[in-house]
């Protein structure tokens, strides 16, 4: 319970009328002889309501609070968070409410202020974004509860519990099941090439149009049916994808509101969600983090939400990446070849000798692809005009920094592993348009 502001005011200014009537008689000028007795007076009669009113307030009943909050966020995008406020007044009021929001929420038009009428119950929101992923729990509101008479607020803390939790930025892909796929994946950016017509599972017999090769002509149903019959393909289905995500300290960098964690998982699900519309099982394995997890290849549309779940609340590490182990335990568990993803982060450190011999390793059994992520700011500093010396060895020491980088991928590509090195808010679509164009090559 603290003072309002109406009594602060009172106090002031009978302490203001005290001071004056003090300084004037210590000045010998002539006042009224019951104006200190008035000002005392009016004191003590402040002290009484005061007390009487802060006895009041204590025995006012709280109101009751019920919170509305989707069970499932995004992350970065805002949310909307209800309160529904009941009371027994008897007379209008005037409240401020405050919801204790969690760590890693970010909050708009907190606190609020809600008139309460008898009889009534009084509907409010507020806006709610989360800055981090993960499972997080509300345990209480604060309300400021004026006095009766207005010269006491009330803090009161009530035990309103729930829960949410906050997903990777996924819910932008779910509007394009209501579009045909290709228009929705050129809409990304992606890119995709003619088929090649090998490797290609065979769907069914057509007339011969202008553009098909005449390897396409199917010649027993051309001679029976006395016109060009060509045949057509489909891409093939039932493969295999299987992600390996790199959960440590390579992946903590961070140039804008997310993290290179974030923009992979990001990466994943959309190469998981065309994948899995496409026909192809999906797996996922992390390494480097806390509690290594792992998914094995299912076909369907319901493992996009097994992996959702699996990962929602996953975080970067500070251990270094050990690809040997988490390849040999990809080698072991999965016999069948499948296109293996490494997502992570390439940089010239000692390790990556390792990542070079385990991945030889794993490319005699799968076909890998290596989705690695360089930070912007690489970018933005080699085009930067160059002016006083720090800014000349930081141009040269991000020069050295990028070829000891496409080094590492060279030697890589050298062994006849694929390789997508880009900025992190391209690797979602450069991860589709590389998966698209293999199926059309039939590579795996």
């Amino acid at each position: 319970m603290k003072p309002s502001r109406l009594l602060l005011i009172w106090l002031a200014a009978l302490l203001a009328i005290g001071i004056v009537s003090g300084t004037l008689r210590a000045l010998q000028v002539e006042i009224p002889s019951n104006l200190l007795s008035v000002n005392w007076g009016l004191l003590l009669a402040l002290l009484a309501l005061a007390i009487i009113d802060a006895v009041r307030l204590r025995r006012l009943p709280s109101p009751r609070v019920t919170r509305q909050m989707p069970g499932n966020l995004a992350l970065g995008r805002w949310g909307e968070v209800h309160l529904q406020v009941s009371h027994e007044f008897a007379e209008p009021l005037r409240i401020e409410l405050f919801d204790h929001v969690p760590d890693g929420l970010n909050t708009e038009d907190l606190p609020l202020t809600v008139e309460l009428q008898p009889g009534q119950h009084s509907q409010i929101s507020y806006l709610l974004r989360p800055l981090k992923r993960g499972h997080f729990l509300f345990e209480q509101c604060e309300i400021n509860l004026p006095s009766p008479l207005g010269l006491w607020s009330g803090k009161r803390l009530l035990p309103v519990q729930d829960s949410t939790r906050v997903y990777p930025d996924f819910a932008r892909l779910y509007g394009g099941e209501l579009l045909a796929v290709d228009n929705w994946l050129s809409r990304l950016g992606v890119r995709q090439r003619q088929r090649r017509g090998q490797g290609q599972e065979f769907h069914q017999l057509r007339e011969f149009r202008e553009g098909d090769s005449l390897r396409q002509i199917d010649w027993k149903a051309t001679a029976r049916q006395r016109t060009p019959i060509a045949r057509e393909y489909e891409d093939e289905r039932d493969q295999q994808i299987i992600f390996l995500l790199d959960c440590g300290r390579r992946m903590r960098s961070q140039d804008d509101e997310l993290s290179h964690f974030d923009h992979a998982l990001n990466a994943c699900l959309l190469l998981t969600y065309v994948a899995l519309r496409q026909g192809d099982a999906v797996g996922l394995s992390t390494f480097a983090c806390e509690q290594p997890r792992h998914l094995a290849p299912v076909k369907g549309t319901a493992q996009l939400n097994v992996i959702l779940n699996t990962v929602y609340d996953l975080d970067s590490s500070k251990r270094s990446s050990d690809y040997q182990t988490i390849i040999h335990r990809v080698l072991m568990q999965q016999k069948r070849r499948a296109l293996v993803v490494i997502v992570t982060n390439l940089r010239e450190e000692a390790d990556d000798e390792a990542l070079l011999i385990a991945v030889k390793r794993l490319s005699s059994k799968h076909l890998v692809l290596i989705a690695s992520m360089r930070e912007q700011f690489l970018t933005a500093t080699r085009n930067t005009p160059v002016q006083t010396l720090p800014e000349a060895l930081d141009y040269c020491a991000t020069i050295r920094y990028c070829n000891a980088r496409n080094q590492l991928n060279d030697r890589l590509r050298k062994l006849g592993l694929l390789v997508v090195d880009v900025e992190p808010t391209e690797l979602g679509p450069d991860l589709v348009t590389t998966y698209l164009n293999i199926k059309k090559s039939g590579a795996f």
